[in-house]
């Protein structure tokens, strides 16, 4: 499968930011001419609880008392169903509303990650809301999912933000690390920033060795045809970044998923999590 047809996973939980996930799927879609998967994940924990009520009864009020329960959670296991698919629907009505028209839904029992590993192979792109239903928005807490989904994935996974805005100017965050030169690969190789406005910065000083960087990944991007333009940012990369986005009106920050942390496979880098929680667009995340 060439990348111009891999598929565009969407992963819709009926949160807040699955509306704005349709979106960008949608943005995405009709730049790259990708199909869109819609993905619901029906979690282990929606699965029917195996407790035991019944306490030290009698045996035959016992025994129709287990049988009620075994009803009610027949009943609740079809409504997360009903619902999972109700979702799907929704989402799709999204989607086609947008004009896009190769759209799959996929109902999955079980783990998210598992579900996600499944389809990844012929993806282009996992897209996830931020936050997710159990989301702590008073706290500003990440989905779990979503630091889950960026650890495993070997694909970009882009972070919709709240409400879709339309996509034109974008910020890439570049600091020599591995993950950083794939992004600009990906931009150099992929038709989604094709026409975009392509911003390259490095945050700290302004050191040959990161000026040499910088006009490396301009040249590259300048060879697949995209002019971009560099800076370097003094300060620290969880504060500069955030106010950079903020004041010049980008759109999209494209970043690595971690910096050169040694213990980036068991953790998220803290300057990725700080970025996903504060800015207020969408963020595309590189292995």
């Amino acid at each position: 499968m060439t990348q111009q047809t891999q598929k565009i996973v969407a992963l819709v939980d009926g949160s807040l930011y699955s509306a704005s996930v349709c979106d960008h799927a949608a943005w995405i879609s009709q730049r790259t001419d990708a199909p869109v998967e819609l993905i619901h994940v029906l979690g282990r924990r929606e699965a029917p609880e195996k407790q035991d009520l019944s306490g030290a009864i009698k045996l035959g009020a016992r025994t129709a008392l287990l049988e009620e329960l075994a009803e009610l959670d027949a009943q609740r296991a079809k409504l997360i169903s009903h619902r999972g698919r109700a979702i799907l629907e929704d989402a799709r009505s999204i989607l086609d509303k947008a004009g896009v028209t190769d759209i799959t839904t996929r109902l999955r029992h079980g783990d998210i990650i598992e579900a996600v590993a499944e389809v990844e192979a012929d993806a282009r792109v996992v897209l996830i809301g931020k936050r997710g239903e159990a989301a702590d928005f008073a706290k500003g807490h990440l989905g779990s999912n979503l630091e889950r989904i960026v650890r495993a994935s070997h694909k970009p996974v882009f972070v919709a933000s709240r409400a879709f805005q339309p996509i034109s100017k974008v910020l890439v965050a570049y600091d020599g690390g591995t993950s950083a030169m794939k992004a600009i690969d990906h931009i150099s190789r992929s038709p989604l920033f094709r026409g975009l406005a392509i911003h390259v910065v490095t945050v700290g000083n302004e050191t040959a060795e990161v000026k040499k960087g910088l006009e490396d990944a301009k040249a590259l991007l300048k060879a697949a045809g995209i002019e971009a333009e560099s800076s370097v940012l003094p300060g620290q990369p969880e504060t500069a970044l955030g106010k950079l986005v903020e004041e010049a009106k980008f759109d999209m920050l494209v970043m690595g998923a971690y910096g050169h942390s040694r213990i980036r496979s068991l953790i998220i880098g803290s300057t990725t999590t700080e970025m996903i929680r504060s800015c207020k667009v969408p963020v595309v995340l590189m292995r």
